[in-house]
């Protein structure tokens, strides 16, 4: 596993690699939402069971729409207010394109970073999958060397892009997906945060 650029590691995406990269919370481990065989690959070096769901990076409600994803009034009331940043919005999408992240059901968790290195990855790649870099329920790596001290041994791990100390707090994740909209999990944004703009 190398230490790339983030040119270099845009190249290796592009070529069905698995990439660990640094975002506005946790280094997460990516892979392009197009390529199956690598988002198997991203699934077996997490240790991830198959229906816990990946979400999906973007850098622009366009790159969404292009995937026949319809986004909301409600989606775009928190996207407008609160992205880039540490909020994942959950919505109705395609069943088989949610199928191909591992969701049970036909929705999509969407998030645009505030990191500028990945949003130039993500605007060159496309959507990526991405989820914190650790094997399943561990804690997440915050630097790039917890990174290549976790995954030493593995070979599903193709480059590492390292872009200083994360923060380590999660995203906040909100499902609009159905009535009433919930909090999956509250990270970096309250739920009061999230409140104040959809109620």
């Amino acid at each position: 596993m190398n230490v790339v650029s983030p040119n270099a590691a845009t190249s290796l995406l592009l070529e069905g690699a698995v990439v660990a990269i640094p975002t506005d919370t946790v280094y997460g481990l990516a892979v392009r939402l197009d390529d199956g065989q690598a988002i198997a690959k991203l699934f077996s070096l997490k240790k991830r069971p198959l229906h816990v769901a990946l979400p999906v990076f973007v850098t622009s409600l366009d790159q969404i729409n292009v995937l026949g994803v319809t986004w909301p009034a409600r989606a775009k009331t928190l996207s407008d207010a609160l992205w880039p940043g540490a909020l994942t919005i959950v919505v109705a999408a395609p069943i088989e394109l949610a199928k191909r992240v591992g969701a049970t059901s036909a929705t999509i968790g969407f998030r645009m970073v505030e990191n500028e290195v990945v949003q130039s990855i993500v605007a060159l790649t496309g959507p990526l999958c991405v989820t914190s870099a650790n094997e399943h329920k561990q804690p997440p790596c915050t630097s790039a060397k917890d990174v290549i001290d976790i995954f030493a041994d593995s070979s599903d791990l193709d480059a590492v892009v390292d872009g200083g100390v994360c923060n380590g707090t999660v995203s906040t994740v909100v499902d609009l997906s159905d009535e009433p909209w919930r909090v999956l999990r509250e990270g970096a944004l309250s739920a009061e945060v999230i409140s104040s703009l959809l109620d």
